[in-house]
């Protein structure tokens, strides 16, 4: 016997009440919902950029996320591996993995190109043989990425008393992985891929707070210190031993002229050897910081700074302020050579 049958009349109707009362609820809500959707696909029409209905796939980024990882894999061979494989061996690794970034960043090129002038209205076969190219191209270049890599690991030891050993730097330090994703998305930006690279660049952006253009062009030695906050833009040319601190921007003076800018030269050029401490702004595509310089925290720079120069804000004041029985008190800031090497 169905334990229902135990129920009172009472309990069996208010069952049937609540039944009915859900019921009403449900068609209410179902009802709004379909409201919503007609107000959306009406909203569909409108003919604007964000309506667009794409013929041809979108990048995935997760897929993209996950070149990336596998990047990393390849790069440091060492440090990350696959759990998943029972038997581990570097070259079992190594061609598990290339064959998983091979067949990702085909897909993935093959969908972007695409978005280049050139391939907009191209056949499938060309796109999809132009996308194998490049991608055997870019893991042609892995060994130079690692080159450089392998410095930048080397400028942030030689640069940071507070790291104990080059492992801490690899695994933890959110300067070196923003430089380990700008430099892979700057190959595959240098070989005409669109988009990619700029997703790949974000993420990093996500995870760090470092913003640097796929674009920018970074020598040897690149050290970012604690780094949340540094925005670099396109156009910035980095050469070798450069060292920056949080909240540095390399950017342009003005972006008031939008797409007329492009391809210009925006954004600053910062020569070897060149320290530039915390919040400082550099701006300007003719601005040129000279080798050996020494940039001070807050200095707002829109010309160039001549080689072995040190530039410091001056004249600073520090203002005391007391309750109504005493008044307020004006100190000027001392200069201190030292304060240029202290973070």
């Amino acid at each position: 016997m169905r334990y229902n049958n135990y129920r009172s009349s009472d309990e069996r109707g208010d069952l049937h009440y609540q039944r009915e009362v859900n019921k009403s609820v449900n068609n209410g809500i179902e009802e709004k919902i379909n409201i919503l959707i007609k107000g959306l696909l009406n909203d569909y029409e409108c003919g604007r950029t964000i309506d667009e209905v794409k013929t041809f796939d979108h990048p995935d980024n997760d897929v993209i996320i996950e070149i990336i990882n596998s990047l990393k894999k390849i790069l440091f061979p060492g440090y990350y591996r696959n759990k998943s494989y029972r038997v581990y061996t570097v070259r079992n690794n190594i061609s598990m993995l290339i064959e998983d970034v091979i067949f990702k960043l085909i897909s993935q090129i093959t969908i972007v190109l695409r978005y280049a002038d050139e391939f907009e209205n191209a056949e499938e076969a060309v796109i999809a043989e132009k996308a194998e190219e490049i991608t055997f191209e870019f893991l042609g270049r892995l060994p130079k990425i690692r080159e450089y890599i392998e410095t930048d690991v080397q400028a942030a030891f030689d640069g940071d008393p507070a790291a104990y050993n080059k492992d801490e730097i690899i695994y933890s330090y959110p300067g070196l992985y923003a430089i380990i994703v700008n430099r892979i998305a700057h190959e595959l930006f240098l070989l005409g891929v669109p988009l990619i690279p700029r997703i790949m660049t974000e993420h990093a952006h996500s995870k760090t707070g470092i913003d640097i253009h796929p674009g920018a062009s970074i020598g040897k030695y690149f050290f970012i210190d604690h780094g949340t906050g540094i925005v670099i833009g396109e156009t910035t040319v980095i050469g070798d031993n450069v060292k920056i601190y949080q909240g540095v921007t390399l950017g342009a003076l003005s972006t008031r002229g939008g797409q007329s800018l492009k391809n210009k030269k925006r954004h600053p050029t910062i020569e070897d050897n060149v320290t530039i401490y915390s919040g400082a702004s550099i701006l300007g595509g003719q601005t040129v910081v000279g080798k050996n310089a020494v940039v001070g925290g807050n200095a707002f720079i829109t010309s160039s700074v001549p080689e072995g120069a040190k530039v410091s804000i001056v004249n600073q004041e520090l203002r005391y302020n007391f309750d109504s029985s005493r008044p307020s008190e004006r100190a000027e800031l001392k200069q201190d050579e030292s304060w240029y090497y202290v973070i």
